[in-house]
């Protein structure tokens, strides 16, 4: 069983930073992916930034140059460092685990960004 806990969420002002966490324990099985996804309400789960196993990243558009994906595969953790935030930020951000071997994911309870004045 794999579970994920998020961390480093919060309230932020606007042209803020916060490095939100995550934490997988369990057994996955590699190669695995690692990423993030938000929730803003009244909307769709969308993508922020995934990293390959192979270190390949990818990124919203609207985060490209103020969101930085990594990952430490040794503590199988995946972080997430926003800066420069801005109101439309706002979300619940969900850590996620694919295991292309296994073909199977796995997702975290969310953590709160709040970008507000």
């Amino acid at each position: 069983q794999v579970q994920l806990v998020e961390s480093g969420g919060g309230l932020v002002q606007p042209g803020g930073s916060l490095r939100l966490s995550c934490a997988a324990s369990g057994s996955i099985f590699s190669p695995y992916n690692m990423g993030w996804y938000r929730q803003a309400p009244g909307k769709q789960r969308e993508l922020v930034a995934t990293l390959t196993s192979g270190g390949s990243t990818n990124y919203a558009d609207s985060v490209k140059g103020r969101f930085t994906i990594s990952r430490d595969n040794a503590k199988k953790t995946v972080y997430l460092q926003m800066n420069s935030l801005k109101p439309e930020d706002t979300a619940v951000y969900y850590c996620n685990v694919y295991s292309a071997r296994t073909g199977t994911g796995n997702w975290g309870q969310g953590t709160q960004v709040t970008v507000s004045s």
